[in-house]
């Protein structure tokens, strides 16, 4: 509500006079009455001349300039565009969320996000994967370079726990995170795979390393 708008309404209270027959007295709308004291119009002097002799009281000490009208309008209208660009913005950032999903980015320990990326979900999922169980893993050291993943690669996954064959996983073994090539050699034990420019096997069993993340593709870096 504008400064002339509240002394209008608070004359027009003490006159026990309502908008309409304000209106009435005055040649315009019940509306036009109510935009002035909320503050939605601007009027000139000689239309406050006219309501302070209607309504008994000298208004013209409260009178604000056309200029300090203009102001106020335009203060008003700045705060209801901010409204609007606020809202806009909480709609786009609802549909987007809707198609995007904000992907992170960890090392090894998956304790910290290092980054993010925006992935397309299609029919609920990303990549054919839930979309709370996909991830990119930044790879952190040259064991698998054989398999043309080197450090500081980008290499996106999935969260699992299924010992797949010959699947490429973020495992956990004696108590270290490493990145290996899994081969079943039966039902108990497993073939460790990782190249260094060379080929290097190790024979685990089964119950003893835990998958955690397979891998399904990589980004090189140049």
């Amino acid at each position: 509500m504008s400064r002339i708008g509240d002394k209008i309404k608070q004359a027009r209270l003490s006159s026990k006079m309502n908008e309409k027959q304000l209106a009435k007295k005055i040649g315009v709308s019940e509306r036009f009455v109510k935009d002035v004291e909320m503050g939605r119009k601007v009027i000139n002097e000689n239309l406050i001349k006219k309501i302070s002799k209607i309504l008994g009281k000298d208004l013209n000490d409260i009178t604000m300039s056309f200029e300090e009208q203009i102001f106020e309008e335009e203060k008003q209208n700045k705060s209801q565009k901010k409204q609007t660009i606020e809202k806009v913005k909480d709609v786009w950032n609802d549909a987007f969320g809707a198609i995007l999903k904000t992907v992170p980015i960890y090392g090894y320990d998956m304790s910290k996000t290092l980054s993010t990326r925006k992935m397309p979900i299609i029919d609920n999922k990303v990549e054919g994967y839930g979309k709370e169980k996909v991830l990119f893993l930044q790879i952190q050291d040259d064991e698998m370079i054989g398999f043309r993943m080197s450090k500081g690669d980008i290499a996106f996954g999935h969260i699992t726990h299924e010992v797949e064959n010959n699947a490429i996983c973020l495992i956990e073994s004696k108590g270290e995170r490493v990145i290996r090539q899994v081969k079943r050699l039966d039902n108990s034990k497993l073939l460790l795979i990782s190249n260094r420019g060379s080929l290097r096997t190790e024979t685990v069993g089964i119950k003893d390393i835990k998958v955690l993340v397979r891998i399904d593709k990589i980004e090189i870096k140049l």
